[in-house]
């Protein structure tokens, strides 16, 4: 990547943790979403990684409702790349995590989140054996959709090589490095340059960082020459002193003149596809 080329700003909008009491501007409903990614995309966002929420706020994996969130954010915006969650942080079973890679026909998303190991969050574990990882590569491989990989850890970067080499992981090659989760690698400009450097030869690597370091590697990784992860997901705040609650179009906002002022314009959708490797 070129310190000067577009960048592919991808807003994780709501996740499974951030409720309305703890920032009212987080999406829940189908509607909320939908209104959010039009907000974002507006701006200069291009991907999206999309969550599904039950009514009170709770996650689920439920097809259903994710067809009503894609249904709402394609009658809005009908270019954006989405990808959808497979995370096992609540639901661990195969069948229940994969669910949404049946979503076909327009519905149907171009890539689906593929974490590449096991790890602490702050509450809880996020388990991801690897039968589990390589069942829903190959799940993702049988669909037609690309992996976005979560890497948390270096040891994943080693991982995801050996998957690439045995053929369980195929390009296009797209890389999420995520630090600053307590109990996963620190945000510091030293282990993203060596996550960066680790990646396979021809990969697309966006960084995000995790509540109060989400704008600092953003901002690293746009000097870089990278992409950027942002959204209410990560941080709920804009700021370190949690002062000020956070909007995903604010957070895009921000990073969008980050972006111009070092001479970087965000990627519309067909041209984070071209960077990326997607089909047009």
């Amino acid at each position: 990547m070129a310190l000067h080329d577009k960048l592919i700003i991808n807003v994780a909008l709501t996740g499974i943790v951030p409720m309305k009491q703890d920032n009212p501007a987080v999406p829940i409903s189908p509607d909320e979403i939908g209104n959010d990614v039009k907000r974002c995309a507006d701006l200069g966002a291009s991907m999206f990684h999309i969550h599904a929420r039950n009514p009170d706020g709770t996650p689920t994996y439920r097809i259903e409702v994710f067809e009503e969130i894609i249904e709402k954010i394609r009658s809005l915006v009908s270019d954006c790349i989405l990808c959808v969650t497979t995370s096992g942080r609540v639901y661990n079973e195969l069948a229940k995590r994969s669910e949404v890679l049946g979503l076909s026909g327009k519905l149907k998303p171009e890539m689906a989140s593929l974490t590449l190991g096991s790890m602490n969050f702050p509450k809880e574990a996020s388990v991801n054996s690897p039968t589990m990882i390589q069942s829903l590569a190959a799940k993702m491989n049988e669909c037609g959709i690309v992996p976005e990989q979560e890497l948390f850890e270096m040891g994943m970067v080693d991982y995801s090589k050996f998957l690439l080499e045995k053929g369980v992981i195929k390009p296009p090659l797209y890389y999420n490095l995520l630090l600053g989760s307590l109990g996963t690698i620190q945000a510091t400009p030293l282990n993203l340059a060596m996550m960066v450097n680790s990646l396979p030869q021809g990969a697309t690597w966006a960084a995000a960082g995790i509540g109060r370091y989400q704008f600092s590697m953003n901002a690293l990784a746009i000097a870089m020459g990278g992409n950027v992860r942002t959204g209410l997901e990560d941080s709920i705040y804009m700021d370190t002193e949690k002062k000020y609650p956070a909007t995903n179009p604010d957070l895009v906002q921000r990073l969008v003149g980050v972006a111009r002022a070092v001479g970087r314009e965000p990627a519309s959708p067909a041209e984070a596809r071209a960077i990326i490797g997607l089909k047009q």
